[in-house]
């Protein structure tokens, strides 16, 4: 078991001034970073990642060193609210910006083989967005809501395996959810927003279960902790507060993201409902502007092949389709 009785009480200065090397952390960060500039410059100027891209994943990878070498790991185990800021930084704000620098694009643009590579059958299972969100559920509920806690506080390298599992576990969940990688399957925008509500049921079970716990969950975690630590089923209950206030907010963060990408983007809002969706808008369209035209005057009954679905004579028939609709009304 860890002992953490010897932690001085928490403060700004013990925050900003706790920091451990975490040799095998710092390792894993210079070799994902060096094979991703690496891959990356490979692509030359043929890359569609662009500079931000790279900025985004080099700051997850920074940020992922930095938590697990502050003050916010070195106290994890000895406050829940900590651990719980830890959990969400690995599962969440650290994922999405690895999942922003666009790493499986980074690696199929260096090849053919690699492009084929990244769309094979267990790739695409892997990022699939149900194997996503059934891990994520799994990582977020198994691990708060079981003895596993207990368990981590006695073995050092479980602790360290739970925190390599959420970033995995948050990476594949948004890159269902948030990702454009040249990666099969590619969801409409609405079924990624969907995918973020779906995410916030984890989030919501675990928090307010630990929110409204009287009991100390974690008797085991709880035992090693300082004596001048909250009280462990306030702390506990924080915790909880935290998750259900951070996963919830985090996920509507990111739909309000996804919203504002969608509608900044008219490539993005053709992808808004998917094909079949936006294949019967574009017929609908076609047909009520080919109507348009021959009732206009054109020569004979137009075609409603013929007829863009996005042009300017589409978007006035849908209007005047809309207004014979109101006026039957």
């Amino acid at each position: 078991m860890h002992d953490h009785g010897s932690l001085p009480p928490l403060g700004w200065s013990e925050f900003f001034t706790t920091w451990s090397l975490q040799p095998g952390w710092l390792l894993a960060v210079v070799i994902l970073a060096a094979g991703y500039l690496t891959l990356r410059n490979a692509a030359g100027p043929a890359s569609t990642v662009k500079g931000w891209r790279v900025a985004s994943f080099l700051t997850g990878l920074g940020l992922m060193y930095v938590v697990v070498a502050s003050a916010i790991n070195g106290y994890a185990m000895a406050l829940a609210w900590m651990h719980m800021v830890l959990h969400l930084t690995l599962i969440m704000i650290v994922p999405t910006l690895l999942v922003l620098g666009h790493p499986l694009t980074v690696i199929a643009e260096t090849g053919p083989r690699a492009e084929r590579a990244m769309r094979s059958l267990p790739v695409t299972i892997l990022v699939h967005p149900i194997t996503g969100t059934l891990l994520y559920s799994v990582v977020i509920i198994g691990t708060h809501l079981s003895g596993f806690m207990d368990s981590m506080a006695q073995s050092r390298p479980l602790m360290v395996g739970e925190q390599v599992l959420y970033v995995v576990a948050g990476f594949l969940f948004l890159t269902g959810a948030i990702g454009e990688e040249k990666v099969r399957p590619d969801l409409p925008y609405l079924g990624r927003i969907a995918l973020l509500v779906v995410g916030m049921v984890p989030d919501t079970i675990v928090g307010i279960v630990m929110l409204q716990t009287e009991r100390d969950l974690y008797p085991v975690y709880s035992g090693a902790r300082p004596e001048w630590a909250l009280d462990a089923v306030k702390d506990i209950q924080t915790a909880g507060g935290l998750m259900w206030a951070g996963g919830d907010g985090g996920m509507m963060l990111l739909a309000i993201g996804l919203v504002i990408a969608v509608v900044s983007s008219p490539q993005r809002r053709v992808k808004m409902t998917g094909r079949f969706l936006d294949g019967v808008r574009s017929s609908r369209l076609a047909e009520e502007s080919a109507r348009g035209l021959a009732i206009n005057g054109a020569e004979g009954p137009a075609e409603p092949g013929s007829v863009d679905p996005d042009s300017d004579e589409a978007l006035d028939a849908y209007n005047a389709m809309l207004a014979r609709m109101n006026q039957q009304h």
